[in-house]
């Protein structure tokens, strides 16, 4: 199992630069190394994020992909998943984390590349205009991993 949460400063090294993510009750089962948070995160993963709507959960799966501690999201520019982080930015995916909605064509652009990336698009991808208004990009920008260990690595 995986976390992933914000905190204020961050540690250097790996994509995910290991920031201090709070105290793990089982530290024989915390990995620490950068790499193998990597792998485990970039492996292919359906990814999904909670929020909290007028008191209750609300949990939807989502076309994400990521780069340089940050989470891209795809979204239609209407909806629940639009709706919530208007009113309470808090999202998690196994973490709680502020979320920021991409405005500007140009970020836009490069969060769904990002995703694009992810799902295995390597060349390159248009956007018209019309495409990029039209789209809504949710940013979570990552500051800190914790991961554990289940059973015996090799």
């Amino acid at each position: 199992m995986m976390g992933r949460e914000t905190a204020r400063g961050r540690d250097h090294g790996g994509l995910w630069q290991g920031g201090h993510a709070g105290v793990m009750r089982r530290k024989d089962k915390q990995v620490t190394n950068s790499s193998v948070i990597d792998g485990l995160f970039l492996a292919g993963r359906v990814c999904r994020i909670g929020m909290v709507d007028n008191g209750e959960p609300y949990v939807v799966p989502v076309n994400d992909g990521d780069a340089d501690n940050t989470l891209y999201i795809h979204s239609a520019a209407v909806g629940r998943k639009i709706d919530i982080p208007k009113r309470d930015s808090r999202v998690c995916f196994e973490i709680e984390s502020p979320v920021e909605i991409v405005t500007d064509l140009q970020s836009k652009r490069h969060g769904l590349d990002v995703i694009m990336r992810h799902h295995g698009k390597r060349d390159e991808n248009m956007y018209d205009r019309k495409q990029l208004e039209a789209v809504v990009v949710l940013k979570v920008t990552i500051e800190s991993v914790a991961c554990k260990q289940l059973g015996e690595w090799e």
